[in-house]
């Protein structure tokens, strides 16, 4: 199968001033072609980096796609750069230039001299028509390579690769097979003690098994590649099967679940209501139970029978307090449910604007598997 590498171009993306979404719509796209992704790069607005890179992207890869760069002013050196890493001219191309026309003509204008710009291409290239921007797109082809540019306006950019660069990556590298993903979330286990559980299922070639920390939850990512849907699936089953019984209800959900979601389901399905009390959170418990009281600089101490009265007041079946320590990077967690009431510190070794989100997902957890436990 063919390989694929991605190069975004602007400086600025590199300046933080946008944000590359143009990426992740290409690698999904990619990865269900049964495209292997290797690599991945921002380059600024110079030609020749650019066309360093793209050198270096076609002598590993089959396939390089990149995006931006295809505006009709001086800084847009997408066209240049890759006419250097093809070693070929720019051509002037009149098929190009009559997009251009129809494309501003349908605001009900006249293109301006600097839009020629965009009628040339490396020579030799194949002309990619853009059905909702101003921008032609084209692809130069070698032996080995294909070298596709697309725009980086996504949704001009997300258009394009679908009717046009799809189909001919299908037809050119005879593409036969797909990649599935499956992503498994966890709780209550940390990914140094999932990774000593599940250590062998991560040698796999195919499906191949990988871990990604997040606050608080680790998520356990399934890829299969075959060539019919029904084969992936069965093997990706046959994985999450064996990664289900290892860590147990550590696994809350999969692929668009998550941990509160999770959690006020699993509440709720046991008739619970539900109310909860934080400090130091800036809202964040609210955010996830609309029915929660904050205090203000709540001490650990009064912890539980705040809560307890907060519970009784609103006539709630369960109360869930979070207090957020600063000071020592601790968090004081409080549960009160139907026969159980307990509280607990825990402290936190990762930067101290994470700790609110940890100490959440911390007590979501508890909540979530006391329901389970209580069921």
């Amino acid at each position: 199968m063919p390989s694929a590498e991605i190069i975004t171009i602007g400086t600025e993306i590199l300046l933080g001033e946008i944000v590359d979404t143009n990426t992740r719509y290409i690698a999904r796209a990619l990865r269900g072609m049964g495209v292997d992704l290797f690599r991945t790069v921002t380059i600024g607005d110079n030609a020749e980096r650019i066309a360093d890179a793209i050198r270096n992207s076609m002598h590993r890869a089959e396939i390089v796609i990149t995006t931006g760069g295809l505006g009709p002013t001086v800084d847009d050196p997408t066209r240049e750069a890759v006419a250097r890493a093809a070693g070929v001219e720019l051509e002037y191309r009149e098929d190009l230039w009559a997009q251009v026309v129809e494309a501003i003509s349908r605001y009900g204008r006249q293109p301006s001299e600097n839009q020629k710009r965009q009628a040339y291409a490396p020579k030799g290239a194949l002309g990619i028509k853009n059905p909702v921007g101003t921008a032609p797109c084209f692809i130069v082809e070698t032996e080995r390579n294909a070298v596709a540019s697309l725009p980086g306006v996504p949704n001009e950019m997300e258009q394009i690769f679908h009717e046009s660069i799809v189909p001919y990556l299908q037809k050119r590298f005879h593409l036969d097979e797909i990649i599935k993903i499956r992503i498994l979330h966890c709780a209550g286990l940390g990914e140094g003690t999932i990774d000593e559980k599940i250590a062998d299922l991560e040698t796999l070639g195919n499906p191949t098994v990988g871990l990604a920390a997040h606050t608080g939850v680790v998520d356990i990512r399934i890829a299969a590649k075959a060539k019919r849907e029904s084969e992936a699936d069965r093997m990706i089953a046959d994985i999450e099967a064996d990664l289900r019984e290892r860590l147990g209800n550590a696994v809350f959900g999969a692929d668009e679940d998550t941990l509160e979601a999770v959690a006020l389901r699993v509440t709720a399905s046991r008739g619970w209501s539900l109310i909860g009390l934080e400090s130091n959170l800036n809202g964040l418990l609210a955010q996830k139970i609309p029915q929660t009281v904050s205090a203000a600089d709540l001490r650990p101490a009064a912890l539980l029978k705040t809560l307890r009265e907060t519970l009784y007041s609103a006539h709630a079946d369960v109360a869930l307090g979070v207090i957020v320590n600063f000071e020592d990077r601790s968090a004081d967690l409080a549960l009160i449910a139907p026969h159980f009431e307990k509280i607990h510190r825990v402290t936190y070794g990762g930067p101290p604007r994470s700790l609110p989100q940890w100490a959440l997902n911390l007590a979501l957890d508890w909540l979530r598997r006391h329901a389970l436990e209580s069921g």
